[in-house]
Protein backbone atom coordinates (compact mmCIF):
# COMPACT_ATOMS: atom_id res chain seq x y z
CA UNK A 1 0.00 0.00 0.00
CA UNK A 2 1.66 3.28 -1.16
CA UNK A 3 0.89 6.05 1.83
CA UNK A 4 1.40 9.63 1.00
CA UNK A 5 1.42 12.62 3.33
CA UNK A 6 0.89 15.87 1.55
CA UNK A 7 1.63 18.27 4.17
CA UNK A 8 3.85 17.15 6.89
CA UNK A 9 5.30 20.55 7.96
CA UNK A 10 1.52 21.17 9.77
CA UNK A 11 2.52 17.88 11.79
CA UNK A 12 5.42 19.97 13.05
CA UNK A 13 8.14 17.62 14.75
CA UNK A 14 6.47 14.59 15.38
CA UNK A 15 7.55 11.48 13.90
CA UNK A 16 6.07 10.29 11.42
CA UNK A 17 7.25 6.49 11.82
CA UNK A 18 3.94 5.09 12.68
CA UNK A 19 2.94 5.86 9.14
CA UNK A 20 6.24 4.26 7.83
CA UNK A 21 5.18 0.82 9.49
CA UNK A 22 1.71 0.79 7.01
CA UNK A 23 3.13 0.78 4.18
CA UNK A 24 5.76 2.44 1.60
CA UNK A 25 5.62 5.68 3.09
CA UNK A 26 6.36 9.38 0.76
CA UNK A 27 5.67 12.42 2.69
CA UNK A 28 5.86 16.53 1.44
CA UNK A 29 6.75 19.10 3.46
CA UNK A 30 3.75 21.24 1.78
CA UNK A 31 2.18 20.26 -1.75
CA UNK A 32 0.75 23.82 -4.09
CA UNK A 33 -1.85 23.32 -5.73
CA UNK A 34 0.00 22.44 -8.78
CA UNK A 35 2.25 19.70 -7.19
CA UNK A 36 -0.99 17.93 -5.95
CA UNK A 37 -1.22 15.70 -8.99
CA UNK A 38 2.66 14.72 -9.14
CA UNK A 39 3.19 14.10 -5.31
CA UNK A 40 -0.16 12.33 -5.39
CA UNK A 41 0.17 10.16 -8.59
CA UNK A 42 0.92 6.43 -6.91
CA UNK A 43 -0.85 7.02 -3.31
CA UNK A 44 -3.23 4.75 -2.61
CA UNK A 45 -4.26 6.34 0.38
CA UNK A 46 -3.86 9.76 0.26
CA UNK A 47 -3.13 12.11 3.73
CA UNK A 48 -4.00 15.46 3.68
CA UNK A 49 -4.80 18.47 5.99
CA UNK A 50 -5.20 21.99 4.47
CA UNK A 51 -4.66 20.38 0.77
CA UNK A 52 -7.30 20.44 -1.60
CA UNK A 53 -8.54 17.54 -3.15
CA UNK A 54 -10.93 18.24 -6.28
CA UNK A 55 -13.39 16.38 -7.84
CA UNK A 56 -11.05 17.01 -11.23
CA UNK A 57 -7.58 15.97 -9.52
CA UNK A 58 -9.46 12.92 -7.46
CA UNK A 59 -10.36 11.96 -11.38
CA UNK A 60 -7.14 11.94 -12.51
CA UNK A 61 -6.06 9.24 -9.53
CA UNK A 62 -7.39 6.49 -10.47
CA UNK A 63 -5.01 3.96 -7.66
CA UNK A 64 -6.67 5.97 -4.94
CA UNK A 65 -8.92 4.73 -2.49
CA UNK A 66 -8.72 6.38 0.56
CA UNK A 67 -8.52 10.17 1.69
CA UNK A 68 -7.48 10.71 5.51
CA UNK A 69 -8.37 14.05 6.73
CA UNK A 70 -5.82 14.97 8.70
CA UNK A 71 -8.23 17.25 11.08
CA UNK A 72 -12.04 17.40 11.49
CA UNK A 73 -13.19 20.06 9.03
CA UNK A 74 -13.14 18.19 5.57
CA UNK A 75 -14.10 21.35 3.30
CA UNK A 76 -11.26 20.69 1.45
CA UNK A 77 -12.25 17.68 -0.08
CA UNK A 78 -14.95 16.99 -2.80
CA UNK A 79 -17.33 14.53 -0.44
CA UNK A 80 -19.57 14.27 -2.68
CA UNK A 81 -17.27 13.13 -5.60
CA UNK A 82 -15.03 10.91 -3.48
CA UNK A 83 -18.77 9.08 -3.33
CA UNK A 84 -19.00 8.66 -6.89
CA UNK A 85 -15.56 7.73 -7.63
CA UNK A 86 -15.90 5.14 -4.44
CA UNK A 87 -13.20 6.68 -2.51
CA UNK A 88 -13.06 6.60 1.13
CA UNK A 89 -12.51 9.62 3.54
CA UNK A 90 -12.17 9.85 7.04
CA UNK A 91 -11.15 12.42 9.35
CA UNK A 92 -10.16 12.90 12.98
CA UNK A 93 -12.36 14.51 15.95
CA UNK A 94 -11.74 15.43 19.52
CA UNK A 95 -7.72 14.55 18.81
CA UNK A 96 -7.21 18.37 19.94
CA UNK A 97 -9.88 19.26 22.30
CA UNK A 98 -7.40 19.68 25.68
CA UNK A 99 -4.96 21.65 23.93
CA UNK A 100 -7.88 24.05 22.63
CA UNK A 101 -9.33 24.20 25.85
CA UNK A 102 -6.05 24.98 27.66
CA UNK A 103 -5.37 27.80 24.71
CA UNK A 104 -9.01 29.41 25.42
CA UNK A 105 -7.92 29.85 29.17
CA UNK A 106 -4.27 31.30 28.18
CA UNK A 107 -5.74 33.93 26.05
CA UNK A 108 -8.72 34.86 28.70
CA UNK A 109 -6.35 34.45 31.60
CA UNK A 110 -3.68 36.90 29.98
CA UNK A 111 -6.70 39.70 28.40
CA UNK A 112 -7.82 39.37 32.47
CA UNK A 113 -4.52 39.44 34.01
CA UNK A 114 -2.61 42.28 31.52
CA UNK A 115 -0.13 39.47 31.54
CA UNK A 116 1.27 40.35 27.83
CA UNK A 117 1.34 43.86 28.76
CA UNK A 118 3.65 43.46 32.07
CA UNK A 119 5.78 40.91 30.11
CA UNK A 120 6.30 43.27 27.53
CA UNK A 121 7.25 45.86 30.26
CA UNK A 122 9.16 44.11 32.43
CA UNK A 123 11.69 43.90 28.78
CA UNK A 124 11.61 47.38 28.21
CA UNK A 125 12.77 47.68 32.04
CA UNK A 126 9.98 49.20 33.37
CA UNK A 127 10.29 47.21 36.73
CA UNK A 128 13.92 48.37 37.49
CA UNK A 129 12.13 52.13 37.14
CA UNK A 130 9.41 51.18 39.82
CA UNK A 131 8.94 52.92 42.96
CA UNK A 132 7.01 50.23 45.08
CA UNK A 133 8.06 46.50 44.63
CA UNK A 134 5.21 45.93 42.09
CA UNK A 135 3.91 47.82 39.29
CA UNK A 136 -0.14 48.14 38.51
CA UNK A 137 -0.33 50.17 35.64
CA UNK A 138 -2.79 48.00 34.06
CA UNK A 139 -6.36 46.84 35.26
CA UNK A 140 -6.01 42.91 36.93
CA UNK A 141 -9.30 41.02 36.86
CA UNK A 142 -10.81 37.52 37.88
CA UNK A 143 -12.49 34.66 36.02
CA UNK A 144 -14.00 33.63 39.04
CA UNK A 145 -17.24 35.55 39.87
CA UNK A 146 -17.66 36.49 36.04
CA UNK A 147 -20.51 35.27 33.61
CA UNK A 148 -18.55 33.06 30.94
CA UNK A 149 -21.12 32.66 27.88
CA UNK A 150 -20.39 29.81 25.70
CA UNK A 151 -21.37 29.49 21.83
CA UNK A 152 -21.15 25.96 20.51
CA UNK A 153 -21.98 23.62 23.40
CA UNK A 154 -19.96 20.78 21.68
CA UNK A 155 -16.83 18.73 23.27
CA UNK A 156 -15.28 21.73 23.47
CA UNK A 157 -17.80 24.20 24.47
CA UNK A 158 -18.62 21.48 27.50
CA UNK A 159 -15.06 21.51 28.05
CA UNK A 160 -14.43 25.46 28.28
CA UNK A 161 -17.67 25.09 30.68
CA UNK A 162 -15.92 22.81 32.63
CA UNK A 163 -12.73 25.05 33.55
CA UNK A 164 -14.35 27.87 33.90
CA UNK A 165 -16.80 26.21 36.22
CA UNK A 166 -13.40 25.37 38.51
CA UNK A 167 -12.56 28.89 37.78
CA UNK A 168 -15.44 29.70 39.90
CA UNK A 169 -17.18 31.59 36.73
CA UNK A 170 -20.69 31.52 36.24
CA UNK A 171 -21.11 29.99 33.10
CA UNK A 172 -23.88 30.25 30.56
CA UNK A 173 -25.03 28.55 27.42
CA UNK A 174 -26.03 30.36 23.97
CA UNK A 175 -29.22 29.69 22.50
CA UNK A 176 -29.20 29.55 18.65
CA UNK A 177 -29.59 33.38 17.13
CA UNK A 178 -32.75 34.25 16.96
CA UNK A 179 -34.62 30.70 18.50
CA UNK A 180 -36.46 30.48 21.73
CA UNK A 181 -33.97 29.16 24.15
CA UNK A 182 -34.21 25.36 24.74
CA UNK A 183 -34.07 24.30 28.69
CA UNK A 184 -30.36 25.08 30.13
CA UNK A 185 -29.99 27.44 27.73
CA UNK A 186 -29.82 31.35 27.66
CA UNK A 187 -31.14 33.43 24.49
CA UNK A 188 -28.39 34.55 22.49
CA UNK A 189 -28.90 38.11 22.40
CA UNK A 190 -29.33 37.80 26.68
CA UNK A 191 -26.10 36.18 26.88
CA UNK A 192 -24.38 38.73 24.95
CA UNK A 193 -25.62 41.50 27.02
CA UNK A 194 -24.98 39.56 30.54
CA UNK A 195 -21.32 37.51 30.00
CA UNK A 196 -17.78 39.07 31.29
CA UNK A 197 -16.48 37.02 28.54
CA UNK A 198 -17.73 35.44 25.47
CA UNK A 199 -15.99 32.14 24.10
CA UNK A 200 -16.86 30.71 20.88
CA UNK A 201 -16.61 26.80 19.79
CA UNK A 202 -19.15 26.57 17.22
CA UNK A 203 -18.69 25.88 13.23
CA UNK A 204 -18.79 27.68 10.45
CA UNK A 205 -21.29 27.48 8.30
CA UNK A 206 -24.23 29.82 6.45
CA UNK A 207 -25.79 30.11 10.31
CA UNK A 208 -22.65 31.22 11.93
CA UNK A 209 -21.14 33.65 9.42
CA UNK A 210 -20.60 37.16 10.43
CA UNK A 211 -22.55 35.95 13.86
CA UNK A 212 -21.08 38.69 15.53
CA UNK A 213 -20.98 41.70 14.07
CA UNK A 214 -21.14 45.54 15.03
CA UNK A 215 -24.52 45.01 16.37
CA UNK A 216 -23.97 42.32 18.95
CA UNK A 217 -20.89 44.05 19.82
CA UNK A 218 -22.56 47.37 20.50
CA UNK A 219 -25.04 44.77 23.11
CA UNK A 220 -21.31 43.43 24.98
CA UNK A 221 -20.30 45.02 28.37
CA UNK A 222 -17.89 47.67 27.52
CA UNK A 223 -15.93 45.36 30.17
CA UNK A 224 -16.76 42.19 27.75
CA UNK A 225 -13.90 40.24 26.46
CA UNK A 226 -14.30 38.35 23.39
CA UNK A 227 -12.61 34.84 22.39
CA UNK A 228 -12.69 32.78 19.43
CA UNK A 229 -10.78 29.82 18.98
CA UNK A 230 -13.00 28.07 16.37
CA UNK A 231 -13.20 29.98 12.72
CA UNK A 232 -12.45 32.64 11.05
CA UNK A 233 -15.54 34.72 9.57
CA UNK A 234 -17.81 33.80 12.75
CA UNK A 235 -17.03 37.57 13.94
CA UNK A 236 -16.83 40.29 11.65
CA UNK A 237 -12.72 41.23 12.29
CA UNK A 238 -13.28 44.50 10.27
CA UNK A 239 -16.04 45.81 12.75
CA UNK A 240 -14.83 44.01 16.03
CA UNK A 241 -11.18 46.40 15.33
CA UNK A 242 -13.39 48.81 14.89
CA UNK A 243 -15.25 48.16 18.80
CA UNK A 244 -11.47 47.45 19.92
CA UNK A 245 -10.29 51.01 18.52
CA UNK A 246 -13.26 52.49 20.21
CA UNK A 247 -13.37 50.66 23.32
CA UNK A 248 -16.74 49.27 22.71
CA UNK A 249 -15.54 46.10 24.03
CA UNK A 250 -12.33 45.39 26.83
CA UNK A 251 -10.67 43.18 24.85
CA UNK A 252 -10.40 40.63 22.18
CA UNK A 253 -8.24 36.72 22.02
CA UNK A 254 -8.23 35.39 18.59
CA UNK A 255 -6.47 32.29 17.02
CA UNK A 256 -8.55 32.22 13.50
CA UNK A 257 -8.93 34.45 10.53
CA UNK A 258 -10.93 34.27 8.12
CA UNK A 259 -8.61 33.87 5.15
CA UNK A 260 -4.93 32.07 6.63
CA UNK A 261 -2.36 32.66 6.67
CA UNK A 262 -2.97 36.08 7.85
CA UNK A 263 -3.44 38.10 4.91
CA UNK A 264 -1.28 41.65 4.76
CA UNK A 265 -4.79 43.31 4.17
CA UNK A 266 -6.65 41.48 7.83
CA UNK A 267 -8.30 44.42 9.85
CA UNK A 268 -7.00 41.88 12.63
CA UNK A 269 -3.36 40.88 11.68
CA UNK A 270 -3.03 45.07 11.33
CA UNK A 271 -4.61 45.99 14.63
CA UNK A 272 -1.61 47.13 17.29
CA UNK A 273 -3.25 47.85 20.40
CA UNK A 274 -2.59 46.42 23.58
CA UNK A 275 -6.42 44.64 24.08
CA UNK A 276 -6.65 42.13 20.80
CA UNK A 277 -4.48 38.86 21.20
CA UNK A 278 -4.03 37.18 18.40
CA UNK A 279 -2.30 33.87 17.88
CA UNK A 280 -1.27 32.20 14.65
CA UNK A 281 -3.75 29.16 14.38
CA UNK A 282 -1.88 27.35 17.00
CA UNK A 283 -4.79 26.24 19.68
CA UNK A 284 -5.05 23.00 18.33
CA UNK A 285 -1.25 21.90 18.33
CA UNK A 286 0.21 20.79 21.28
CA UNK A 287 2.56 18.23 20.85
CA UNK A 288 0.35 15.70 22.62
CA UNK A 289 -2.75 17.08 20.59
CA UNK A 290 -0.26 16.11 16.86
CA UNK A 291 0.50 12.78 18.50
CA UNK A 292 -3.32 11.44 19.08
CA UNK A 293 -3.94 13.05 15.43
CA UNK A 294 -0.98 10.44 13.74
CA UNK A 295 -2.31 7.86 15.69
CA UNK A 296 -6.21 8.15 15.12
CA UNK A 297 -5.08 8.72 11.45
CA UNK A 298 -3.23 5.16 11.59
CA UNK A 299 -5.96 3.62 13.14
CA UNK A 300 -8.31 4.84 10.61
CA UNK A 301 -5.97 3.18 8.01
CA UNK A 302 -5.66 -0.20 9.68
CA UNK A 303 -9.63 -0.12 9.70
CA UNK A 304 -10.03 0.60 6.48
CA UNK A 305 -7.63 -2.22 5.72
CA UNK A 306 -9.94 -4.72 7.61
CA UNK A 307 -13.39 -2.69 5.99
CA UNK A 308 -14.12 -1.66 9.01
CA UNK A 309 -16.36 1.88 9.41
CA UNK A 310 -13.78 3.57 11.57
CA UNK A 311 -14.42 7.95 11.51
CA UNK A 312 -15.72 7.50 7.73
CA UNK A 313 -17.09 10.44 5.83
CA UNK A 314 -17.81 8.80 3.00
Amino acid sequence: MNITLLDSATLASTPLTPFESLGNFTHYPLTTPDQVLQHSADANVLITNKVNLSAQTMRKLPKLKLICVAATGTNNVDLIAAKELGITVTNVAGYSTPSVIQHTFTLITNLLGQTHRYAADCKEGLWQQSQMFCRLDYRINEIAGKTLAIIGHGDLGKGVANVATAFGANVIVCERKNQPPREGRTEFYQAIRTADIISIHCPLNDETLNLIGQEELAMMKPSAILINTARGGIVNETQLCEALNNNVIAGAGFDVLSNEPAQSSNPLANYSKDNLILTPHIAWASEESICRLVNEICLNIHAFRKNEHRNRLV
